[in-house]
């Protein structure tokens, strides 16, 4: 019998914890709450990191999918987010990093998850995020949406804003992570004026 969260939506099971380590064939697996927490992440900043860090706590695995999405046009390539995201995330342990293209609902099917993580900053984003969360829901009836809101220091942020402060010679080192800084810096040198 597959074991049931409390929500009553099957998530499926997968080696976790001790019983990954031990690879262990035959025994019963634990159930994993497995949670998405899709976005470009362009650059990472201590806004996600707040919330995957909160998430964190919430869920038994979270994984940080980034997106790869050209219309964008993102300075980083996924890569690069990738690498840059991992690293700040590195000392959570229940905490992965990935790349993913393609519809989330599909991505989130194949990593067993049961819900997805969305920002919320403001009131703005709540209109878009909403259509986003019922589009969702009419593609997969199992996959909740679950609206986290950053820390108040955070509630301003965005990639795009931090781009912009670092492109103009801004201070952004209380906006995102110190090696996401350098790497922001290094990319941006041969632009500035």
């Amino acid at each position: 019998m597959t074991p049931r969260p409390r929500g009553g939506e099957p998530c499926r099971p997968i080696p976790f914890g001790k019983e990954l380590a031990r690879g262990a064939a035959n025994r019963e697996l634990e159930l994993v709450r497995t949670v998405i927490y899709p976005g470009s992440f362009d650059p990472f900043t201590n806004g996600h990191l707040d919330v995957v860090e909160r998430a964190a706590k919430l869920f038994d695995r979270v994984i940080v999918a980034v997106a790869s999405n050209d219309a964008k046009r993102p300075l980083f390539t996924l890569a690069e987010r990738r690498r840059l995201a991992a690293r700040a995330l590195k000392p959570l342990a229940n905490v992965e990093v990935d790349t993913f293209e393609g519809l989330l609902v599909q991505y989130a099917q194949r990593r067993g998850a049961c819900a997805v993580i969305r920002g919320l900053r403001a009131v703005s984003d709540f209109e878009f995020e909403f259509q986003m969360a019922l589009m969702n829901r009419k593609l997969n009836q199992r996959l909740e949406t679950i609206f986290m809101m950053p820390k108040g220091a955070y509630t301003f942020l965005s990639s795009k804003l931090v781009k912009e402060v670092a492109r103009l010679g801004g201070e952004i080192s209380p906006f995102v992570p110190a090696h996401v800084e350098k790497a922001l810096r290094a990319k941006l040198k041969p632009h500035r004026r």
